[in-house]
């Protein structure tokens, strides 16, 4: 009913940026709280960040001032734009989203994830 597709995943260089790009489609209401997550290889997801409905946004301590959440409502699209990274941020890259179907019933979404890759 409802899908969350990510795109803009790649390979980039130290230093460089990428846009991760996360598009809703289906049975939508309302989009509320968005958010991107990320899993390093072996390791477990961490939360990147997050945006609620009226755009109060948090970040991860290891992304602060580097990346940046953002969504056009009217286009069901949540983006993230990453900036100056690092080798660590190599990692699969989620979207999430708290999706209200009809005006009484929310769910949680996830997207199918986008490998970014960062060489040294």
């Amino acid at each position: 009913q409802v899908q969350l597709v990510e795109s803009g995943g790649g390979l980039v260089q130290a230093g460089g940026s990428l846009r991760l790009t996360c598009v809703a489609s289906g049975s939508i209401f309302r989009i509320n709280h968005v958010g991107w997550y990320r899993q390093p290889p072996g390791k477990q997801r961490e939360l990147i960040a997050t945006q609620t409905g009226d755009g109060t946004t948090t970040y991860g301590e290891l992304v602060k001032g580097r990346f940046t959440i953002s969504r056009d409502n009217a286009k069901s699209t949540v983006f993230l734009q990453m900036n100056s990274l690092k080798p660590d941020d190599t990692a699969v890259y989620y979207c999430n989203a708290h999706i209200m179907t009809d005006e009484r019933f929310q769910y949680s979404y996830w997207g199918q994830g986008t490998q970014v890759t960062v060489s040294s």
